[in-house]
């Protein structure tokens, strides 16, 4: 599904379904030099079983054109100006690492139209090496390689991994390359910047109302179980139903707990 935001071409998977807006709606935000795919499974899932789905390519990444943008507060805009586009009056946000900043930013900044919010793989604040910014900036290969080895909890695949010679691990590598080579800007440089100069996090975690799910990864070192604590906590003093579920996963756990992934995401959606 191809939208028109301030004038640049944004791109959103819709799951193999056609958009139908009698349905709900869940929009999904994935996170640093990613795109839409990270979330595959899932989303084809949602599409099939009840719900209308927009996978988003952020600004500038794959196939929504223009440059990335350098704030979680003007993407929580942008996402906002996506459900104007395609005529949703409120839906379900799901947000990974980047993404889940988004997700959160956009629930406090338009409380009327967010229904859920599912944060995946979040931390507050989410702080960047300086060592890794640097290397986004000068060596962005060297980012790459390290990201993509942080956000796995193994070196190899499981020998049961539900998609036979799937290889994740040079899948997520190659996916990070061919963002990075969409778009002439730095844009894991960006990114990461956004993340890293975040600061409205516990703020907007006091202002939110609508129900929150965490889904965090137990062997996540990118963003720890712990560093999420905060934004529960801030959370659940404001009142706010809050569910965490925990997966034996790393960062990148919608690829190595894809189900697992998707039946925490499917079943908070359905309440």
């Amino acid at each position: 599904m191809i939208l028109n935001i301030a004038g640049q071409t944004a791109y959103a998977y819709t799951g193999g379904k056609p958009f139908d807006p009698a349905l709900p709606t869940a929009v999904f935000l994935h996170g640093a030099e990613h795109d839409h795919s990270v979330w595959i499974l899932q989303t084809r899932y949602f599409a099939h079983h009840g719900f209308n789905v927009l996978a988003v390519d952020l600004p500038g990444h794959h196939r929504s054109s223009g440059a990335p943008l350098t704030s979680i507060e003007a993407l929580a805009d942008w996402t906002v100006q996506l459900l104007d586009a395609a005529g949703v009056a409120r839906a379900l946000l799901i947000g990974h690492s980047m993404g889940s900043l988004i997700a959160l930013e956009t629930a406090a900044r338009y409380p009327e139209r967010v229904e859920k919010i599912a944060l995946v793989g979040t931390a507050y604040p989410m702080k960047v090496s300086d060592a890794l910014l640097d290397a986004a900036a000068h060596r962005e290969a060297e980012a790459i390689d390290m990201v993509n080895t942080w956000s796995h909890s193994s070196i190899a695949n499981k020998p049961s991994f539900p998609a036979p010679g799937f290889w994740m691990h040079g899948g997520n590598q190659r996916l990070m390359e061919r963002v990075s080579r969409s778009n002439s800007a730095q844009v894991f440089l960006v990114d990461f910047s956004a993340c890293n100069s975040y600061r409205n996090g516990l703020a907007a975690a006091a202002r939110i109302r609508c129900p929150v799910l965490f889904v965090l990864g137990r062997r996540d070192v990118m963003t720890p179980p712990k560093a999420a604590q905060a934004l529960i906590d801030a959370m659940t003093a404001s009142g706010v139903t809050v569910d965490t579920r925990l997966l034996d996963a790393g960062h990148a756990m919608m690829g190595e707990q894809p189900d697992a992934t998707l039946d925490a995401l499917y079943g908070f959606a359905r309440r």
